[in-house]
C-alpha cells in the first residue's frame, strides 16, 4: 500500500518531470537538428498527455478514497514512464522507444476512463442500493411500498401577500 501511495504522488510529480528529461537527456546525449524540431512537438505532447492521464487517475473514487493506485496502474503507468525515460536517452533505439510510448499513452488513457466510468458506476449503484433501502425501511409492513407514517402537514406560519391593482383613469 504504501508503493501505490508513493506511486500516486510520482505520477502527480511525473507530469513535470519527465518533459524535463526529455529535455536533458536531449542536450546530454546530443540530438541533431530535427531532434530539436521533434523535442518542440514531444514535450508539450508529453507534459498534456502525462497530466490528462494523472487527472483521471486521481479523479477515481477508489483512488481518492484509499489515496492509492492499483497495481495495475502501477504496472500500465510504470511502463509508460519507463518508455518516456528510455525516450529520452536519444539514442540509436530511441524510435523504439518513442513508439512504445505512443502504444502505452494509448493503453493508459482508455484505461484511465475505464476505470474512472467502472469506480463511477459502483458509487453509483451502491448509493441507489442504499437510497432503496432506506425507502423500504420507512414502508408499512404489510403495505406495497407505501409510507408506515401518515405525513402531518408542514405550517410556515403566516403568509403576507401583496397585489397591485391598478384602478382604471
Amino acid at each position: 500500500m504504501l508503493f501505490r501511495r508513493i506511486f500516486l504522488r510520482w505520477i502527480q510529480a511525473a507530469t513535470i518531470v519527465l518533459p524535463v528529461w526529455l529535455v536533458v537527456g536531449w542536450a546530454v546525449f546530443g540530438g541533431g537538428g530535427w531532434g530539436t524540431l521533434g523535442l518542440i512537438i514531444t514535450v508539450p505532447v508529453t507534459f498534456l498527455s502525462l497530466a490528462v492521464i494523472a487527472l483521471l487517475t486521481s479523479m477515481r473514487p477508489t483512488v481518492r478514497e484509499t489515496r492509492a493506485v492499483s497495481w495495475v496502474d502501477v504496472g500500465i503507468l510504470g511502463g509508460w514512464h519507463a518508455a518516456i525515460i528510455g525516450f529520452g536517452f536519444s539514442g540509436p533505439p530511441m524510435a523504439s522507444f518513442a513508439v512504445l510510448s505512443i502504444a502505452l499513452a494509448l493503453v493508459a488513457f482508455w484505461y484511465a476512463i475505464v476505470q474512472l466510468v467502472r469506480d463511477g458506476a459502483k458509487r453509483m449503484q451502491e448509493q441507489m442500493a442504499e437510497y432503496e433501502r432506506v425507502a423500504r425501511a420507512g414502508a408499512a409492513p404489510g403495505a406495497a411500498g407505501g409510507p408506515s407514517v401518515q405525513q402531518q402537514p408542514f405550517d410556515i406560519g403566516e403568509v403576507i401577500v401583496v397585489e397591485e391593482r391598478r384602478q382604471a383613469d
